[in-house]
């Protein structure tokens, strides 16, 4: 599951509006178009059948649409303050969060969701129960734990892609 995906699957569960995606973006610090946040949301396959005649089409269309780790990042930090608002930082503190280096994707995307959305442990249990998926409190814990910290666990793609589709049955059944 790329980034790609892991937007399309979050943009779906939470049914964000394509000029909601746009300010969410631009309060996470990056500024995109419409134009461009639909080009995010586009699959991106890769065809070889067609990659003699196209190369250099090919090569500047993934350009356009690359979605890093950085960006998937910002996005999350700004959905936190679209939907819980703007935190002012306490003394002491950087103004913006700091990003993570090399922490995985799926763990960071239940981290921020969890902040975002206000869920429990309980809730997002409740979560991957209804797509049939059961994980223990420690389970859960570990995926939501500082990288580094001893009892710390990658999650993985099966988790993050049954939780966001557990979001959208959550949220969207409403």
């Amino acid at each position: 599951m790329d980034n790609h995906d892991r937007l399309i699957r979050l943009r779906y569960a939470l049914d964000i509006k394509n000029r909601d995606m746009v300010e969410i973006f631009k309060l996470g610090g990056i500024e995109v178009t419409k134009e461009e946040v639909l080009d995010l949301l586009t699959k991106t396959t890769e065809s070889d059948d067609n990659e003699a005649d196209n190369d250099g089409e090919l090569a500047a269309n993934e350009e356009n649409i690359k979605f890093t780790n950085f960006m998937l990042e910002s996005f999350l930090n700004g959905l936190i303050i679209f939907k819980r608002g703007k935190q002012e930082p306490k003394p002491g503190q950087p103004e913006k969060p700091a990003l993570s280096k090399n922490e995985f994707v799926n763990n960071l995307i239940l981290k921020k969701l969890k902040i975002a959305l206000s869920l429990t442990s309980e809730d997002i249990l409740d979560i991957l129960a209804e797509v049939g998926v059961s994980v223990t409190k420690g389970e859960l814990s570990a995926l939501l734990r500082k990288e580094g910290h001893k009892n710390y666990k990658e999650c993985g793609d099966r988790y993050a892609r049954n939780f966001l589709k557990g979001l959208a049955l959550h949220y969207r059944d409403k």
